[in-house]
């Protein structure tokens, strides 16, 4: 199947000149769009879930409406660095001492989604310490939203042309132009949109909305996402081609599924100990509304 081949760059804002300095032109492209698109619906979708008192039977939310806009910075920022870097130490780590600016020319493509993780785990440790908002209920509301982020991420790695997947003799499997065997290969960007992203999004509505309340309990959603994307993520590796600069892992792991384990441990700690600390018996009050904190 021939590769739906779409221009990543979206449209370009022209340059100019200063004196002898040329200044642009500046490329828009979709995996750009595809963060803010994420972190846009990721932020509503938060604040939707905080204005919904059906889901704080027995404590009110975490955070208030302003907070959570306060909230996402923090986290856009957790992102763009927890990504960037987590890119350079778990993937390229010869940068750092053969070209240390690459690290930050992010324009050039490269980050990594545990590193993301570990940035936002960062932030909203770093938030909860200044609001003073509880950090496993925190949790909770960001891991409600990163689905969506994840899918249009995806999607742009789709566009993209990147990260496909390995050779394949099904009838979908795509011949990528970057790539230099020119085989059909699993499109496993869009495996992962639909496992990562839809999947992983409508076991942690289930979680949030369904009938046991769970955001009642503190951490339990936040498990319950990390340990199904850890899940899904790994199912994926087994079809996704392995990075051409990566070393080759033992027993057939690639990078991906190694640091997709730790999740899966931290999030089913943070279900046990979510579901063995007791509920509140009466309904706690919602936070006052406060100013930007």
């Amino acid at each position: 199947m021939p590769f739906p081949e779409i221009d990543p760059v979206i449209f370009q804002i022209p340059g100019f000149s200063l004196g002898d300095l040329q200044i642009g032109p500046f490329p828009i492209r979709w995996y750009a769009l595809a963060y803010v698109a994420g972190i846009l619906l990721g932020w509503r979708y938060v604040v939707t879930i905080v204005r919904n008192p059906r889901l704080w039977e027995r404590r009110g939310p975490p955070a208030t409406d302003i907070q959570i806009d306060d909230l996402v910075l923090w986290i856009t920022l957790g992102i763009i660095v927890g990504g960037r870097l987590g890119h350079v130490f778990f993937y390229t780590p010869d940068i750092i001492f053969t070209d240390p600016m690459e690290i930050v020319r992010v324009w050039n493509g490269g980050m990594s989604f545990h590193g993301g993780v570990l940035g936002v785990t960062v932030a909203m440790i770093a938030f909860s310490l200044r609001a003073k908002v509880d950090l496993y209920r925190l949790a909770d509301l960001v891991a409600a939203a990163q689905p969506i982020g994840q899918f249009f991420g995806r999607i742009a790695n789709f566009i993209n042309g990147e990260l496909w997947g390995r050779p394949t003799e099904l009838p979908w499997g795509m011949i990528f132009p970057n790539d230099p065997e020119g085989v059909p290969r699993h499109p496993s960007q869009l495996y992962a949109a639909a496992l990562e992203g839809v999947l992983v999004f409508l076991i942690v509505r289930w979680a949030t909305h369904g009938p046991h309340k769970l955001l009642n309990r503190r951490g339990v959603v936040a498990g319950i996402f990390l340990v199904s994307y850890g899940l899904v993520r790994i199912a994926v590796e087994t079809v996704r081609e392995p990075d051409a600069y990566m070393p080759e892992m033992p027993l057939g792991l690639t990078m991906g599924m190694i640091l997709s384990m730790p999740m899966l441990l931290v999030g089913a700690w943070l279900i046990w100990r979510g579901l063995k600390e007791p509920v509140p018996a009466e309904p706690a009050a919602s936070p006052a509304p406060s100013a930007a904190s």
